[in-house]
């Protein structure tokens, strides 16, 4: 692999304002891709935009909100025609502010994390799917989660989130193989951000063999998948995590 395998492509990065997000979109830059860096908090992406760009690189911030279908096109559609083409969507906006047992849950939160992690990346995927298939191809990297696959007890809004998004790779994936458009799942296990925080009480549930990453950690992988041949996995996940989660 060169120095910048992602030289003439186009990323489009969603929660890219901080934390995993924001590090794919300065690791995806710094390999060569010009980014779209994509929240619902202007200063926040316009700040990784800036970080792209004092490293030479071409960005720019698209304020949206990813579990509004009116606004979501629009994101795609300033991505053309800012940069000529879309080749990588990186679907990493997410939340998880329905903790507690479902008994106990604010039902509205606990909607507005479903709304947020599955439709929005629904949103993401059905918004993108044209401009790939204009490219020739591409690759749409889902930001699952291991909660999504194994479930946890008071996390139901989360884990129920990420185990639909995991369907929904494993689907889309199947539609889009002929038209060279490989989907897979990044988990990255836990990471130091918002959602994980550094108090070790708040991440009691990971076991002491847990790798706890920095979202530097998780750019290789994603670099990896973006790399990979236009015809090569698809509907795989690809997991971060020590231990099988």
């Amino acid at each position: 692999m060169t120095d910048r395998p992602l030289d003439g492509k186009v990323a489009l990065v969603t929660g890219a304002g901080r934390g995993i997000g924001r590090a794919i979109a300065l690791g995806f830059a710094d390999a060569g891709a010009s980014v779209c860096c994509a929240a619902r908090t202007q200063a926040q992406v316009e700040a990784t935009a800036e970080a792209i760009r004092a490293r030479h690189g071409r960005a720019m911030a698209y304020s949206v909100d990813v579990a509004d279908n009116g606004a979501v096109p629009g994101m795609v559609a300033a991505t053309v025609k800012m940069f000529g083409r879309l080749d990588i969507v990186v679907v990493n906006a997410g939340v998880n502010g329905a903790r507690g047992n479902v008994s106990d849950t604010d039902p509205d939160a606990w909607r507005t994390t479903i709304e947020v992690n599955l439709i929005g990346a629904y949103y993401c995927a059905h918004a993108a799917v044209a401009a790939l298939r204009q490219s020739g191809g591409g690759k749409i990297i889902m930001i699952g989660s291991g909660i999504g696959h194994r479930g946890t007890a008071g996390n139901s809004a989360y884990a129920c989130s990420k185990a639909g998004l995991w369907m929904l790779t494993r689907v889309l994936a199947q539609e889009l193989a002929a038209d060279r458009i490989s989907v897979n799942e990044l988990i990255p296990g836990p990471v130091e951000t918002e959602l994980l925080p550094a108090d070790p009480a708040g991440r009691a549930f990971m076991g002491a063999s847990e790798w706890l990453k920095q979202p530097e950690d998780i750019v290789p992988l994603a670099l990896f998948l973006a790399t990979q041949p236009a015809v090569g996995p698809s509907a795989q996940s690809f997991s971060l995590m020590r231990r099988d989660k």
